[in-house]
């Protein structure tokens, strides 16, 4: 018998029209647009619609669309509650785990897969996710929360609610653009797992449950955390290459580099990469450099091991230039890929069979229950 592709490499499990990746040439596309271009020119709305509808909106979808979204935002009484009870003893992944459950409660589609159905809970897990991550953040630092602003746009929105203020335009326009560049990437761990729920006809909220339980872990969405980590310990540009040396020598991974797909630069990586030098411009010059330190890591790294960078890398500085606390950072590659999953999910329902793998047997061969001995 053939070795077992292990992790299931290169083995393909289902047909999709969602996502589609070329690691050689460091291509990805959504429903065949190029992410570059996406990141350019639309907005996550725009393409929040894009991976739900399967097309690009007319300016009138748009704006309908953009009302739907803004409507969903408030969270129901009891996930607010929720979330009010958990902020003080749950992590943040752990919360909005917990949250997206509680959303299911009084959802008026929640015993539905229908196409329509499954729409409707994808604009409202889209809408409320952001709600709950920024609830959450302020209850656990005893602050009020800030309720959405239906005149808003997506990403305006959600950091004024989790800072309380209103973010710049720039600022503003580079979280949406991160936003987009975490929609949806093909088969990862965490798509596979939603995809695996749904095909067993369970719901949209238990597919998005079990995914954020996946991407929970450090080698999926936790890395840009532990990118973030990495680089508060080593604290200086001067400290990059000793440090990296020293995980090397220990040949401990090194976060933010290396991909299962990705045989040269993560698309991801390379947009956010310049979001990053642009926001490191408007800095503090009293805090670290995060954005060379992230660069010479780069740099050091390829020139080491000649692995390149993934989307964790520039993301975590991205993300702390804006002024988000680091254990947030995977709750937001949530609120970003719920709306990928959804699209899978009502991909799954479409054209459903349940997904049953088979493992090759490796224990020991048939043997006689030991009766006499234990007479």
């Amino acid at each position: 018998m053939a070795e077992p592709a292990k992790g299931l490499r290169n083995i393909v499990v289902a047909q999709s029209s969602i996502c589609s990746i070329d690691g050689e040439k460091g291509i990805l596309m959504y429903r065949g647009y190029d992410i570059a271009e996406l990141a350019a020119h639309s907005t996550y709305e725009e393409v929040c619609y894009l991976l739900l509808k399967g097309e690009l909106p007319t300016g009138e979808e748009l704006a309908a669309f953009r009302e739907e979204l803004a409507a969903a935002r408030p969270l129901s009484a009891e996930a607010a509650r929720v979330v009010d009870e958990i902020a003080d003893a749950a992590a943040p992944m752990e919360a909005l785990r917990t949250a997206v459950s509680a959303l299911s409660f009084d959802d008026p589609d929640k015993d539905s897969n229908e196409r329509a159905a499954n729409e409707r809970k994808a604009v409202r897990l889209v809408s409320q996710l952001p709600t709950v991550i920024a609830r959450y953040e302020r209850r656990r630092k005893g602050l009020e929360p800030v309720e959405p602003d239906a005149s808003l746009d997506y990403a305006t929105n959600f950091l004024t609610m989790l800072r309380g203020e209103a973010p710049t335009e720039h600022e503003a326009h580079v979280f949406d653009v991160g936003m987009i560049l975490h929609a949806d990437h093909e088969m990862n761990a965490s798509t596979f797992t939603a995809r695996v729920i749904a095909a067993t006809l369970s719901d949209l909220h238990s597919a998005v449950v079990g995914a954020i339980g996946a991407l929970k872990g450090p080698l999926h969405g936790g890395a840009n955390e532990w990118v973030m980590n990495t680089l508060q310990e080593i604290g200086t540009e001067e400290g990059v290459e000793p440090r990296i040396q020293e995980l090397l020598d220990a040949k401990m991974k090194i976060p933010g580099f290396g991909h299962a797909v990705y045989k040269t630069m993560d698309p991801r990586a390379v947009v956010l990469k310049e979001l990053g030098r642009e926001l490191s411009e408007e800095a503090d010059p009293a805090e670290p450099n995060w954005f060379a330190m992230t660069e010479r890591m780069q740099s050091y790294v390829h020139a080491q091991k000649g692995l390149w960078p993934n989307v964790d890398l520039y993301s975590a500085s991205v993300y702390r230039y804006m002024g988000i606390a680091t254990d947030l950072f995977t709750t937001l590659f949530a609120a970003s890929r719920v709306v990928g999953w959804s699209a899978h999910v009502i991909e799954q329902h479409l054209d459903n069979k349940i997904i049953r793998p088979a493992s090759e047997y490796v224990g020991p061969d048939p043997r006689a229950f030991p009766v006499a001995s234990r007479s």
